[in-house]
C-alpha cells in the first residue's frame, strides 16, 4: 500500500490558494477581506458563498458547504482524499512523492487507519481469488455470471470471492505483516470459543462496501451453498470504519450519475444496484437489506433532494417499508415511488429491459408518494369507514413531517381531492399532529441523567463522585443522548476556541524552580478537562479534538521552526532594502538613525503578527483539510465566519477582538461547561429526591443520603456562580 509522503501533502496544502481553487468553478468578487459568489453546491440567487484567502476557507452560510481547497475539491468534484490532493498537486505542479508503507508504519498507523489498510488488503485478495484461483472462477465467478453479471460490472464494483477455507485470508494477512487485532476489530476474522480465529467470509461472493470517499469500510457475503443451517448472507459488524446506518451500497459508483441527473434511485440489495447500472441507470444505491436510516437519508441528501424509492411487487413487504418515505419526507426531500410488475424486482427487471426501456418505465410509472400510499394502503378496506379513516390518519401523518409549508400545503389539496376530504379538516388534522410531536420532542430535551459511570462519559468525574451512585432510572443510552444533546453548546464553544486559537499563548505557568513559560491555548484545555476527567459526549467533537491535541503534539514544533525560519529570512531581507533605500534617499545621519530604527520596529511588529497568525490558524488548516470527513466539516463549521469587521470600523482605532481577550474568554467558556454538568447532576438529583419521598415506604436514610449529596453539589454550583456572576449566557449553538 503507497502512501503520499507527509512533505508532499504539506506542499500541497501550503500551495493551494482557496481563492484560486474556487475561481475555477464559480465567479468570484471583492467584498472587503473576503470574497463572495454564488454557492456551486445549490441554487441560489443572492451570493451567499464566501471565501477567505487569510484562514484558506470556503463556506456556504445557506446549504453549509464548502472547506479548505481540499474540501472544497472533494465536495465539489466528488473526490476521495488523495484523489483531491492530486487534483491540486496536478494544478499546481507539484511532484508528488511515494512510498510503499513499511510493516513499522502498518503498525505505528492509527488504528482506522490500520483497518482501511486491512480492509483494502482483503478487497485485492477477494478480487484475485475471483480471477486467479480455480474456486473462484469455477465457483464465485460462474455465480456471478449465471447471475447476468459482466466482467465490467464485476470490476467496478469490485466483486470478490473467499476461498471455502477457514483461515485463507488470516494467513495471507499476517504474511504480509497485517496485524490480526485489525482483522478481527474489522470483522473479516473472528475469535471463536476455542481462541482461535478465523475467517467469517469462507465460501462466498464478496460485495465490498465502499465509503462516500471510496474506502472500502466493510463487506457482504453470500453463500451458493445450499444448506439451510448456514446463513444466506454474513455482512460485516460495525466497527471504527463502519456504521452501516450511515452508509449506502453503490453510492461510491453511483454519486456522479446522482449529481449530474439530480436525482437517486433507492432499492434494497446489492444485485439489484449491480444489474441497474450494467442496464445504464447509474444513479442507483441500496440500503443493502437494512432498514432506512436518517444517516443514510442525509448522506442522499449531500447530493440531491430527490428520491425514488423502487418497490417490487410484493405488497406485504411494501407496507413494511412504508415508514421510510416518512422518513424521505421528514429531511425535506422530494419523494416518488416506482412498483415494479407482478413476479419482478429491480434485478430482474434491469436484467429483462434495456437501457431506454428501463428508463421509460422508470419516467412513465413513478408517482408521487400519496398515490402510491393510499392505492397500498386502501386495498381491501374500502368498504370499512373505521379502517378507511385509519388509513387516512396515517396518510395525513406523513404529510405532517414535511418541513416546508408550501409542500405540505400542495400535499394538503392533492390529498383532499383524491380523499374527497376539506382541505380544512386535513389542515387542522396536519397542525394537531405537528403541535403534538412539537411537545413530544420538547419532553425528550428535558434532562435525565445518567448513574455514576454515565456522568462520567458525559462529563465531569468529580462532580459525579460527590452526587454518589443513584439506582436505575433510565437505559444509559437515552439519558447519554439527553446529556449530549443539553451539553452540546458549552462543549461547541470549547472546541472553537481550540481550532481558532489553540496555538496561541494564553497565560504563563511557573515550574518548580519558579522559572515562567507560555500556556497555549489548547494545553491550557486540555490540562483544565484532564484535571476534571471532563471528555466530549459528542463523538464528532470528541474525534475532532483528539485530532487537534495530535497535531499540536506531533507536528507543531517542527512546522513552527520551519515557518519561523521562513519569516525570519523575509524580516532579514525586508530590512535590508528599506535600509539601502534610506540610505540612497537620506542623507543626514540622524534622520538616517530614525529611519532605520522605525523600520526595524516596523519589520520586528510584521514578524510577530505573521508568527501570531501562523499560530492562531495553525489546527484549523490542518484539520479544515483533513482525510477524516466529520473531522473536516466540524472544522469548517466552527471556524468559519459569516460577517467579518469593516475596515471602516478599525482605521482610526483599535478594537478589542476576540483574540484580544482570550484569557478571559477561554476560562469562561470551561466554567461554563463545568457548570451545565453540575446543572445536570443537580436536575437528576431533584428528581430522585422527589421520587423516593413520594413512595409510601420512603427508605429515610437514602433520602438523608441524597440530601447531603444536594447540598453538596449546591455548594459546587454557587462556587461557580462567584466567578461567573448570576447571569449565565449559554454560548451559540
Amino acid at each position: 500500500m503507497k502512501k503520499i509522503d507527509r512533505e508532499t501533502v504539506q506542499r500541497i496544502l501550503d500551495t493551494a490558494d482557496i481563492v484560486e481553487v474556487v475561481s475555477d468553478f464559480v465567479h468570484l468578487k471583492r467584498r472587503g477581506a473576503n470574497y463572495i459568489g454564488l454557492c456551486p453546491f445549490h441554487n441560489e440567487r443572492t451570493p451567499s458563498f464566501s471565501v477567505s484567502k487569510a484562514k484558506g476557507i470556503c463556506k456556504c452560510f445557506s446549504c453549509g458547504k464548502g472547506g479548505s481547497p481540499v474540501g472544497f475539491i472533494m465536495e465539489h468534484e466528488q473526490l476521495s482524499y488523495n484523489e483531491a490532493l492530486r487534483y491540486l498537486a496536478k494544478k499546481y505542479n507539484i511532484e508528488i512523492k511515494e512510498h510503499e508503507m513499511t510493516d513499522k508504519e502498518r503498525e505505528e498507523a492509527s488504528e482506522r487507519e490500520s483497518m482501511l489498510a486491512v480492509n483494502e488488503f482483503a478487497l485485492n485478495h477477494f478480487e484475485q481469488n475471483l480471477s486467479e484461483t480455480d474456486d473462484g472462477r469455477d465457483i464465485g465467478l460462474a455465480y456471478f455470471r449465471e447471475r447476468g453479471i459482466n466482467d465490467a460490472s464485476v470490476k467496478k464494483f469490485r466483486l470478490g470471492y473467499s476461498l471455502d477455507k477457514r483461515d485463507d485470508l488470516l494467513t495471507a494477512a499476517k504474511n504480509k505483516g497485517y496485524n490480526e487485532k485489525y482483522l478481527i476489530d474489522t470483522g473479516l476474522c473472528y475469535k471463536a470459543d476455542n481462541g482461535r480465529v478465523y475467517d467469517r467470509f469462507k465460501g462466498r461472493v464478496m460485495y465490498p462496501v465502499f465509503s462516500v470517499s471510496g474506502k472500502v469500510v466493510a463487506f457482504g457475503g453470500r453463500t451458493l451453498r445450499k444448506d439451510k443451517d448456514v446463513a444466506k448472507y454474513v455482512n460485516s459488524p460495525e466497527s471504527t470504519v463502519y456504521r452501516k446506518s450511515y452508509e449506502l451500497y453503490g453510492l461510491y459508483q453511483a454519486k456522479k450519475s446522482i449529481v449530474q441527473r439530480d436525482k437517486c434511485i433507492l432499492v434494497e440489495g446489492y444485485m439489484d444496484v449491480i444489474s441497474m447500472h450494467q442496464s445504464g441507470v447509474e444513479n442507483v444505491v441500496a440500503s443493502s437489506g437494512t432498514s432506512l436510516t436518517e444517516g443514510q437519508i442525509r448522506l442522499i441528501h449531500r447530493f440531491t433532494e430527490n428520491v425514488t424509492v423502487i418497490y417490487d411487487s410484493d405488497a406485504a413487504g411494501i407496507k413494511a417499508s412504508l415508514r421510510g418515505i416518512d422518513m424521505l419526507l421528514a429531511e425535506g426531500l422530494n419523494v416518488k415511488v416506482l412498483s415494479l410488475p407482478a413476479g419482478d424486482d429491480p434485478d430482474s427487471f434491469a436484467q429483462s429491459h434495456s437501457a431506454s426501456e428501463l428508463e421509460e418505465y422508470l419516467e412513465r410509472n413513478e408517482t408521487d408518494f400519496i398515490r402510491f400510499k393510499t392505492a397500498i394502503l386502501l386495498q381491501g378496506v374500502e368498504n370499512d369507514p373505521i379502517k378507511r379513516a385509519k388509513v387516512i390518519g396515517d396518510i395525513v401523518r406523513s404529510i405532517s413531517v414535511i418541513p416546508d409549508d408550501i409542500t405540505r400545503s400542495v400535499y394538503v389539496k392533492e390529498c383532499s381531492r383524491m380523499l374527497d376530504i376539506e382541505e380544512k379538516v386535513l389542515t387542522l388534522q396536519i397542525a394537531k399532529i405537528i403541535n403534538e410531536r412539537a411537545v413530544k420532542e420538547a419532553g425528550k430535551t428535558q434532562y435525565q441523567s445518567r448513574d455514576n459511570e454515565d456522568v462520567a462519559v458525559a462529563g465531569n468525574a468529580v462532580i459525579a463522585d460527590v452526587a454518589g451512585r443513584l439506582p436505575d432510572r433510565k437505559t444509559a443510552e437515552d439519558s447519554a443522548g439527553d446529556v449530549s444533546r443539553f451539553l452540546y453548546p458549552y462543549e461547541k464553544e470549547v472546541l472553537r476556541y481550540v481550532l481558532k486559537y489553540g496555538m496561541l499563548d494564553l497565560c504563563e505557568a511557573c515550574d518548580e524552580n519558579g522559572n515562567t513559560f507560555p500556556i497555549k491555548v489548547i494545553e491550557y484545555i486540555d490540562d483544565e478537562l484532564r484535571s476534571d476527567e471532563i471528555v466530549f459526549t459528542n463523538s464528532g467533537f470528541a474525534r475532532t479534538y483528539g485530532e487537534a491535541l495530535n497535531v499540536s503534539r506531533a507536528t507543531w514544533q517542527q512546522d513552527y521552526d520551519r515557518q519561523a525560519e521562513v519569516l525570519t529570512a523575509r524580516r532579514l531581507e525586508t530590512i535590508a532594502k528599506g535600509e539601502e533605500e534610506i540610505r540612497l534617499t537620506v542623507s543626514d545621519l540622524g534622520s538616517i538613525a530614525a529611519r532605520e530604527k522605525a523600520l526595524e520596529t516596523k519589520a520586528d511588529n510584521e514578524y510577530l503578527e505573521s508568527v501570531a497568525s501562523f499560530s492562531a490558524m495553525y489546527i484549523e488548516r490542518i484539520l479544515g483539510s483533513s482525510p477524516d470527513d466529520t473531522v473536516r466539516q466540524i472544522t469548517t463549521d466552527l471556524v468559519s465566519e459569516k460577517y467579518v469587521l469593516s475596515k471602516v470600523h478599525t482605521k482610526y482605532t483599535k478594537v478589542e477582538t476576540e483574540q484580544d481577550r482570550l484569557a478571559d474568554l477561554v476560562p469562561r467558556a470551561l466554567y461554563e461547561w463545568k457548570d451545565a454538568i453540575l446543572d445536570c447532576r443537580i436536575r437528576e438529583l431533584h428528581r430522585r429526591i422527589k421520587e423516593v419521598s413520594s413512595q409510601p415506604d420512603a427508605d429515610g436514610t437514602q433520602l438523608r443520603e441524597l440530601m447531603i449529596q444536594n447540598i453538596e453539589l449546591m455548594r459546587l454550583k454557587s462556587e461557580f456562580a462567584k466567578y461567573l456572576g448570576e447571569r449565565i449566557v449559554a454560548p451559540r449553538k
